[in-house]
């Protein structure tokens, strides 16, 4: 990956603005990633950041979180146990759309004559504001000015706040809302559409065939249009409603038009100058997995009926009041460093928008502001985005763990589909089923089972909610150590040793191995979280804990022999290398020359065989250095920077989730310049589209993780076992950052300078953390400071590939390093 050392943006078209994006002029080479900068969603449901006239996207997009179609999966050579049913996430009907014409001049934004224009992202209000001045042919100037909500506070509103008005002379303006069903309508209104890229991309969403949202209701009651459909294959069901208002001194009727997959209503006004023309259109979303249309129909119209009686002003008061609250339990801030301090709060604030109002439902790698990935589920969410959610918003956290929880049973089938007791989560999915065809470097991560099972005792010990765990999630602690207990087996070598093999870590570019210490070290603590939780529900619990046996016909035999497997798991350490090897095989595998393959060829999975791949020591991202942050306590701090030095010369970067946990880790021992490059890396991978696929949606994950470089790689934070420490590492050049984390109801702010660290209970009663191994108790209203001598170790330099060329393995053979290349003939 190459690292970024600076500020990456063009400041004149994107200024520093530290409670905003900003845009000062319309760029359509910049489209497909403008449009996902610019979304506005609040994890339910997205709208991409198009224009509001709808026409010259790059890719038109309203999501809504879980509405999916279904297909089956044709694979070229079948197996027993593959994936069946691909899932894809449905682009349902835009009802943005708001075309303008002025003296039948249709305004496009790409072809107009712009005097000037602006579009800003507000992080406190929420609102997508545009504004615009447009010259027509005939030399008249109009003002063009555009509000866009998605609402935090009604999971099912938006708003679309559209104002037009003549500057220097009368003209007839025709204003066109509409509904459009892009899925599987025509746009017969578009011009000169972007043409999508079709060059091969695994990242991408697989495009549908057939139709998929069948009609089955329109309904038009004066200016109010009602839209209903249901997925051919998945059986999903939707309405989409829309309320209009105009408001005006000008002379103007109205008329309505409604189709199948386009509802129209059409005002034509005639304009003065100087009378704005203000469209207001209240639009809702309602879906469900198999309620009729009618009844989400009658859900819509109540939806409506409800905002009509609320001011628009209120409803923007409402969102402003709603991110206040969100920004002081989650504000990060960095002192004198105002283009970072913009970017972390837009990462921050794109957490929101993919999370606040999913309410049960999964919280997707791109969210709701793109199609990246068809809309699936990963384990992104457990480790990179609910460290997150658990320490500033544990109400959301809680539902998306009951999102997981949900998913219980399909895990137990999939599991017995793959000939294993107990539960086995998908690695990509949205109802429950698996949906990877390439089970390589899919569903042969089974540590998906010992993420869930993190997130979910990292929640437990941050909120303190073990009545969580008494009402059922405790299932999922069994059922996966289950899994683990299963799939693992007993080995004599001297000592009986617990292995585990035919898995992949987190490394996609090596897969189905045997004893990856990343999955061994987290099934480890899987089985630790599910021994210490079932034995602690049957002494503080013993009614619940017979429910639990019951429910579960859960015996003596299985809690003694997951407590003995942890004990003896097998953990690869190489004594003449001095690391832990990624899993058994690793190290007899050549480099990669990193250093001398071409930009051209990444990333690597673009270009190469994953089977030329996987007969080298490289990496997608980290694997090994992942549990050095996630299971740190288990680790000396010798071991971390060996561990991390030789892996981080092969780790490519090749996918988001990697540079977050290189900074934090990098930062802990001592390389605090790369942890800084891979932090800013992290940190404007959309913003700066560093991967070339922003315009697929926002990295969800990688905000989440940016969250984490801050506080865990910069503040130094760790929660091993549910005890929170702190052992910063603030960079040169930063005089003073703050984060905030609750804990059992406790909001405790966290201040880093050079020279000191202060804690300061912002609300609730009081906390006790450690801070370089003294034990602080902080009581409201008395913050306490503690002094710093140091940020850790100082090391120069990165780690490279020929660091570790030449150097000997223990059967004696030398270390090489070389690049996979073709001769072509003549």
């Amino acid at each position: 990956m190459n690292l970024i050392t600076s500020d990456p943006l063009d400041r004149n078209h994107f200024p520093v603005d530290e409670w905003a994006l900003v845009e000062t002029e319309f760029d359509v080479a910049l489209q497909g990633r403008t449009e996902t900068l610019f979304s506005v969603g609040n994890g339910y449901l997205g709208l991409r950041g198009n224009v509001d006239e709808g026409r010259d996207g790059h890719h038109y997009g309203t999501f809504i979180n879980g509405f999916h179609e279904t297909w089956p999966i044709q694979h070229a050579e079948e197996a027993f146990g593959f994936a069946r049913v691909g899932q894809t996430i449905v682009n349902v009907p835009d009802a943005r759309i708001i075309r303008l014409y002025v003296d039948d001049e249709p305004f496009v934004l790409t072809e107009a004559d712009i005097l000037r224009y602006s579009r800003r992202l507000g992080f406190s209000d929420g609102l997508l504001v545009r504004e615009l001045e447009w010259r027509t042919p005939s030399g008249k100037r109009v003002l063009v000015r555009t509000r866009r909500l998605v609402s935090f506070t009604d999971r099912h509103l938006a708003v679309v706040d559209y104002e037009v008005e003549m500057l220097d002379a009368e003209a007839s303006i025709l204003i066109s809302s509409q509904i459009l069903n892009r899925q599987d309508g025509i746009d017969k209104d578009q011009v000169n559409p972007v043409a999508e890229n079709t060059s091969f991309d695994p990242r991408k969403a697989d495009a549908f065939k057939d139709r998929v949202l069948q009609p089955r209701l329109k309904r038009v009651d004066g200016s109010r249009y009602l839209l209903g459909y249901r997925t051919t294959n998945s059986s999903m069901t939707l309405a989409c409603g829309v309320e209009h208002e105009l408001v005006t001194d000008n002379e103007w009727d109205e008329r309505s038009h409604i189709e199948d997959d386009l509802a129209k209503h059409v005002y034509r006004v005639k304009a003065m100058p100087g009378r704005p023309i203000r469209l207001v259109k209240t639009i809702t979303y309602h879906t469900s997995r198999g309620v009729p249309v009618r009844e989400l129909a009658d859900r819509c119209e109540r939806t409506l009926d409800r905002a009509r009686e609320v001011p628009l002003e209120q409803q923007y008061r409402k969102q402003r009041e709603w991110l206040a609250d969100f920004w002081s339990r989650s504000d990060v801030e960095v002192e004198g460093q105002p283009a970072i301090q913009q970017a972390v709060r837009w990462n921050i604030f794109q957490l929101a928008q993919a999370t606040a109002r999913t309410d049960g439902g999964g919280i997707a790698a791109k969210g709701v502001s793109g199609s990246g990935y068809g809309g699936h589920y990963f384990w992104d969410t457990e480790v990179y985005v609910l460290p997150f959610l658990s320490y500033t918003a544990p109400l959301v956290a809680r539902n998306a763990l009951r999102f997981r929880q949900a998913m219980l049973e399909p895990a137990r089938s999939r599991a017995a589909e793959l000939n294993q007791r107990g539960a086995l989560f998908p690695w990509r999915t949205i109802n429950g089923q698996e949906s990877s065809a390439y089970y390589a470097a899919s569903t042969a991560q089974y540590h998906i089972d010992a993420d869930i099972s993190h997130a979910l005792m990292q929640y437990v010990a941050a909120t303190g909610d073990e009545d969580f765990l008494v009402r059922g999630a405790i299932d999922i602690l069994v059922e996966t150590a289950r899994m683990w207990a299963d799939l693992g087996f007993w080995r004599s070598n001297g000592d009986d040793n617990f292995h585990i093999h035919g898995v992949t870590g987190p490394d996609e570019y090596t897969t189905v191995v045997n004893d990856n210490l990343y999955t061994n070290v987290m099934a480890r603590a899987n089985l630790k979280a599910a021994t210490r939780s079932v034995e602690s529900l049957r002494a503080d619990d013993p009614v619940a804990y017979e429910r639990m046996v019951a429910r579960l016909n859960l015996s003596e035999d299985e809690i003694f022999e997951w407590s003995l497997a942890a004990e003896k798991m097998h953990i690869p350490f190489d004594e003449r290398a001095g690391i832990h090897p990624q899993d058994a095989a690793f190290l007899e595998k050549e480099l990669w020359d990193l250093e001398n393959t071409p930009a051209s060829k990444r990333p690597l999975l673009l270009h190469y065989h994953p089977l030329v791949i996987y007969r080298f020591q490289v990496l997608k991202q980290a694997d090994v250095v992942l549990a050095l942050l996630l299971q740190g306590h288990e680790f000396t701090a010798e071991q971390k920077r060996a561990d991390f030095e030789y892996y981080e010369a092969l780790t490519t970067g090749d996918s988001t989730l990697s540079a977050v946990v290189q900074s934090i880790i990098a930062a802990e021992v001592g390389y605090q310049d790369l942890a800084m490059r891979y932090f800013q890396s992290a940190l404007f991978v959309d913003l700066a589209d560093l991967h070339r696929n922003t315009s697929d949606g926002i990295h969800v994950a990688s905000t989440g993780g940016v969250w984490s470089a801050l506080t865990y790689g910069f503040g130094g934070m760790r929660d091993h076992g549910g005890r929170i420490t702190f052992d910063p590492r603030l960079p040169e050049g930063w005089t003073r950052m703050s984060f905030r984390v609750t804990l059992h109801g406790t909001r405790l702010r966290a201040e880093v300078t050079q020279h000191a660290m202060t804690l300061t209970v912002e609300s609730g009663g009081s906390a006790t953390v450690s801070v370089r191994s003294q034990v602080v108790h902080v009581e409201a209203g008395s913050p306490v400071t503690v002094h710093l001598s140091h940020q850790g170790p100082r090391l120069t330099g990165a780690p490279t590939t020929s660091d570790i060329e030449g150097t000997r393995r223990a059967d004696g053979t030398l270390v090489t390093a070389s690049m996979p290349t073709v001769t072509v003939r003549p």
